[in-house]
């Protein structure tokens, strides 16, 4: 299994990004899939979750209305929009297969002006 992010960036308060994942090594149109974020000095944690064939979404409380999760099964490939970024947001971005212990490196997002 493997999982690639890219998108992370340093971007003004405001701003907006959109982070990728690319899945191989299992059948991704079978599962869930999320994105998790560790802040410095803080915990990792959820940010958001997409079922298997885009039908449902989650969001933890602090990024509703703001991030969008999505995927392209055609493309092995979920998404997140990130949209007026707050400082609070900066963190290093992981994606993961939902159920499983599967991570990808990571991608920073620092939102700073």
């Amino acid at each position: 299994v493997q999982l690639v992010e890219s998108g992370g960036g340093l971007v003004q308060p405001g701003g907006s990004l959109r982070l990728s994942c690319v899945a191989s090594g299992f059948t991704f149109s079978s599962d869930w899939m999320s994105w998790y974020r560790q802040a410095p000095g803080k915990e990792r944690e959820l940010v958001a979750r997409i079922s298997n064939r885009g039908g449902h979404t989650g969001y933890t409380d602090s990024v509703k209305g703001r991030f969008t999760i999505s995927r392209d099964n055609a493309k092995n490939t979920v998404y997140l929009q990130m949209t007026s970024l707050e400082p609070e947001d900066t963190a290093v971005y992981y994606c993961k297969r939902y159920s499983y212990d599967n991570w990808g490196q990571g991608t920073q997002v620092t939102v700073s002006s």
